[in-house]
């Protein structure tokens, strides 16, 4: 702990609360990665961004501001800049859910149930008994002409029932949860051949020449961001991992005050699955970005590659108040006492770039904390490490320690967010001069 965690922390007159309450809103409005890009855009657009298309050619100019969006569930902005520094965000949009399987009509015993599969690793316990809607995307035939709509429900129209103690006299010793019998959700007690065909139908107003074709669909709990504890302590939200990562970087991009420097914000899809998709980090997305960026300023792009550091923010584990047990003796994290910068084996941080995240924590006034995964614990790949399979780059792997990860309400410490927020806007507002023997962060503009 490097600071007094007691002190007001503020930015230009926003204080946590008042980052909060947009982080809260952010949340509520991102239900899936279709839905979040949808979020982002509408966010961008308003701070007057210009979208790209990656099919058309680039018209771009120095200090202007753009995005471009990949399979509607991935979204890269950048600001140009006419020197060879480039700082790099990296957080993901998906989400632990379930999506909905293709033919998805079950109906049992009175029950009109929805045929799901699970969307990365989920705590699955965490998920019964809790109000569910349903967002993503879907394509519709008109002829012989697709055309994809973003929809999200917006409405409690699912629950997955737990079995009562009564039924299941083991439930509290070992609960043994089949994802195939026993995370089915129910609907509805009205037997209708196509539930989730008719509930499209209907949100998006489909003609009679109009049929659906396929969809990405994926369940979501309907709770909002609240925060509970003595003291507003505690934060307790659905997708905390990594939507709060995603809006602390996102807002920071927007907040910087740099000049003549490239920055760019990455938020990506299918973190939870291993990346290994179009829009993943383990695609060409932000490597091709970078590409046109260098090709315009005609800097010789491993030259913007080597001059670049990239901040990959992902959530981590808080020490547990019931388990401590599973936390590494001295490399453990604690609930509103700064960022987490982690150091596993499996990360990308090393001494360099942990100094770096360190240096940029200490000038932004904010705490931070080193975590390792106790030894007889896994700890998971992370978006930098699968991005540097395709941008050899400087990078640290950081973010906010989080309770319950991956049920469908997290758990986080109220000023985390805050804390995150600070570092990156101080990181997109510094100048990470790499020389042979020694790296210098400086603060002020720099014209070259």
């Amino acid at each position: 702990m490097q600071y007094n965690k007691l002190i007001l922390i503020m930015v230009n007159n926003m204080t946590y609360k008042t980052f909060n309450k947009e982080l809260f809103n952010f949340i509520d409005n991102s239900t899936s990665s279709f839905t979040s890009v949808l979020e982002i855009k509408k966010i961008l657009l308003n701070n007057n961004f210009s979208e790209l298309k990656e099919n058309e050619e680039w018209n771009l100019s120095y200090n202007n501001k753009y995005f471009v969006t990949r399979s509607d569930a991935s979204i890269i902005a950048f600001c140009i800049g006419s020197n060879n520094n480039l700082n790099i965000t990296c957080t993901h949009i998906d989400t632990p859910s379930l999506m909905i399987k293709p033919k998805n009509t079950i109906y049992e015993k009175n029950y009109m149930k929805v045929n799901v599969t699970p969307y990365g690793g989920l705590l699955d316990y965490a998920w019964l008994d809790e109000p569910l809607s349903i967002s993503g995307r879907v394509i519709i035939k008109k002829g012989t002409t697709y055309y994809k709509k973003i929809v999200d429900f917006k409405r409690p129209l699912l629950c997955i029932p737990s079995v009562a103690i009564h039924q299941n006299e083991n439930a509290n010793d070992n609960l043994n949860i089949n994802p195939q019998i026993d995370m089915l959700p129910i609907i509805s007690l009205t037997k209708t051949k196509d539930p989730i065909n008719d509930l499209i139908k209907k949100e998006l107003k489909l003609k009679n020449n109009e049929e659906i074709c396929d969809y990405d669909l994926f369940l979501y709990s309907v709770s909002h961001p609240t925060y509970f504890g003595l003291n507003n302590e505690f934060i307790s939200s659905p997708r905390i991992d990594d939507l709060t990562c995603t809006f602390s970087a996102l807002k920071a991009f927007l907040d910087n005050k740099s000049k003549n420097k490239t920055n760019i914000f990455c938020a990506f899809n299918s973190e939870e699955i291993g990346s290994l998709t179009k829009e993943g980090a383990d695609s060409s997305f932000l490597m091709d970005i970078i590409k046109r960026i260098s090709a315009y300023t005609n800097i010789d792009i491993n030259t913007f590659i080597n001059n670049g550091t990239i901040l990959s923010a992902d959530n981590t584990h808080a020490t547990h108040p019931n388990h401590p047990d599973n936390s590494d003796t001295n490399n453990s994290s604690f609930l509103n006492e700064g960022v987490v910068i982690s150091k596993d084996p499996s990360s990308t941080t090393n001494s360099i770039t942990s100094s770096i995240v360190k240096g940029i924590c200490t000038i932004s006034k904010v705490p931070y904390q080193d975590f390792v995964t106790k030894n007889d614990m896994a700890s998971g790949s992370t978006l930098s490490g699968i991005s540097l399979r395709h941008v050899s780059i400087d990078s640290i792997d950081l973010g906010l320690c989080s309770l319950a990860m991956h049920a469908s309400k997290e758990v986080i410490g109220s000023k985390d967010t805050f804390y995150l927020y600070k570092t990156f806007k101080t990181f997109f507002e510094t100048y990470i001069i790499k020389d042979k023997d020694k790296i210098t962060l400086n603060t002020k503009s720099r014209t070259s």
